[in-house]
């Protein structure tokens, strides 16, 4: 068996030295962002150099919720970059500008943490520190068999959405939904259950909040916000810096998120159809399939002249979660799974009593009673099902990403600080022991194949060749596969080694 790994394993580095990639690239680090003007700044009382907005810009870790082009009234720029996600831009603004930008900027040291924003909205609830402050949790899905297949996990998200504007608890709901003719995704705002029922569904696309909140800012008007992790943070933060605002934002949902998507990763599952980037109107990330279990669903590219070009996700190169592809640099330095800033958290619930079931499952965390009550209210009416949920099972329907965001979080903080780096302060320590030797190297290969994708579709794009993309992604991911049954021992690696050689057999046997 020793002979089997050695074997597979020639050539593949263990180290974490730089990658070489497209047309030379190197991959150790990511794309930089826009301009930025970086000046000194001050030490922690440790000595450390404090990791502010213009760090976050220059290292190019911004995510693009634009809390700092809000803040500013506009003066920080937030435009869509060569890597399709959304970046600030700090050239030509001024210090006391950018100051105040840093401290509502989700991923800057000068702004408060998690635990803190939710120390002050949710005292008295307990609080786990996965999960964050919990008032209860439970598991569910509506039972309209028409509404679950609209809907890409259990439907709950839109239900508690639509049951907010009906309640008169909230006036509008900002989230995210599509622009007719345009395949990106946009912030926007609905006034009516039926308009959220136009804009359900997962859409997994790089967006930004600087032109939807500025645009309902001041209007009188009160609002449940809609997010991803690091969103939820950077609204609670807007909130404390702008009262105006803070009054406006009346429910916080929070989406839990596996990793952002650079808007590329829309424009390739389509091309892998066969409808490349001008020529895709509008995709749908998620679409069930009643033979095959949850995880395992379809996307529906729709191009300009309306065809409908359906495939199954699993069958694509990038389309494995797990591989990292279109995510950008933010996502490596997140540590918040259950949004623990947000009112009410939903998931899916990965857990194996749920995954059978291809209609999909809710993990919701609920911190606000108005949810409760809400949620509570449509069980009893019969149009949701719900059953409480563990600590411990609303935790492990999420393993995958405590795994990136915890343990992986501090091999990521380590590598980067011995490589001289500025990285933000984070609830978890730099420490390149936090995982074992095999793992590390497939956490370093998962965030090389991040950094290849955002730089290998980019030319690809331009020169109007997939395969400037595929080829170099099929082989970053044969090392990452093969890196990963490494890491899981000897069977595991003869297991992996053996495969391709039994597909053979069993393609020869069907001729």
């Amino acid at each position: 068996m020793a002979e089997v790994a050695d074997g597979a394993l020639q050539g593949v580095r263990l180290d974490d030295a730089a990658v070489v990639g497209v047309e030379g690239q190197r991959l150790d680090q990511y794309p930089a962002g826009h301009g930025s003007t970086v000046s000194a700044r001050p030490a922690d009382t440790e000595g450390r150099m404090t990791h502010g907005i213009e760090q976050v810009v220059e290292r190019g870790m911004c995510i693009g919720c634009g809390a700092c082009s809000v803040r500013t009234s506009g003066a920080i720029p937030v435009t869509i970059g060569r890597h399709g996600v959304y970046e600030a831009r700090l050239d030509a603004v001024d210090q006391a500008a950018v100051r105040a930008a840093s401290r509502v900027c989700p991923f800057s040291d000068d702004a408060k943490n998690e635990d803190e924003l939710a120390r002050e909205r949710f005292p008295d609830l307990p609080k786990d520190d996965r999960i964050g402050a919990h008032l209860e949790i439970v598991a569910g899905r509506r039972t309209s068999e028409q509404e679950i297949v609209g809907s890409s996990s259990g439907g709950l998200t839109s239900l508690l959405l639509e049951e907010l504007l009906r309640a008169g608890l909230v006036d509008g709901v900002l989230h995210v939904g599509r622009s007719a003719g345009d395949p990106r995704f946009s912030y926007t705002v609905s006034t009516a259950p039926e308009e959220i029922e136009q804009n359900r569904k997962s859409m997994y696309s790089a967006t930004t909040l600087a032109d939807a909140v500025a645009g309902i800012r001041g209007d009188g008007r009160t609002y449940a916000v809609v997010g991803v992790p690091c969103f939820i943070t950077a609204l609670r933060l807007l909130a404390d810096e702008i009262p105006e605002l803070g009054s406006q934002f009346g429910v916080y949902v929070g989406l839990v998120c596996g990793h952002l998507k650079s808007t590329f990763f829309a424009e390739s599952l389509a091309w892998q159809a066969g409808v490349p980037p001008t020529e895709l109107d509008r995709i749908d990330f998620r679409v069930k399939n009643s033979g095959r279990y949850a995880w395992d669903y379809d996307f529906d590219a729709v191009s300009t002249d309306g065809a409908h070009h359906v495939r199954r996700s699993a069958d694509t190169i990038d389309g494995g979660w797990g591989f990292g592809a279109f995510q950008p640099e933010a996502c490596n330095f997140c540590d918040d799974v259950f949004a623990e800033g947000a009112d009410v958290a939903f998931a899916d619930a990965w857990l194996q009593r749920y995954a059978a079931d291809w209609r999909g499952t809710n993990a919701v965390v609920i911190r606000d009673e108005r949810v409760r009550r809400l949620l509570r209210a449509a069980a009893e009416r019969g149009d949701v099902e719900l059953e409480p949920l563990s600590v411990e099972d609303a935790a492990g329907s999420q393993a995958g990403g405590f795994r990136h965001r915890r343990a992986g979080l501090s091999l990521r903080l380590a590598d980067d600080t011995a490589d001289g780096l500025s990285v933000p302060m984070k609830r978890v320590l730099p420490d390149r022991t936090a995982v074992s030797r095999r793992r590390a190297a497939v956490l370093r290969q998962r965030r090389r194949i991040s950094r290849l994708s955002l730089v290998a579709f980019a030319d690809a794009r331009e020169a109007d060749d997939f395969d400037r993309y595929a080829t170099p992604m099929r082989r970053a991911i044969r090392r990452y596969r093969l890196l990963d049954a490494w890491s899981q021992g000897a069977k595991a690696l003869a297991r992996h080694v053996a495969r391709p050689a039994v597909h053979r057999v069993r393609r020869m046997l069907q001729r």
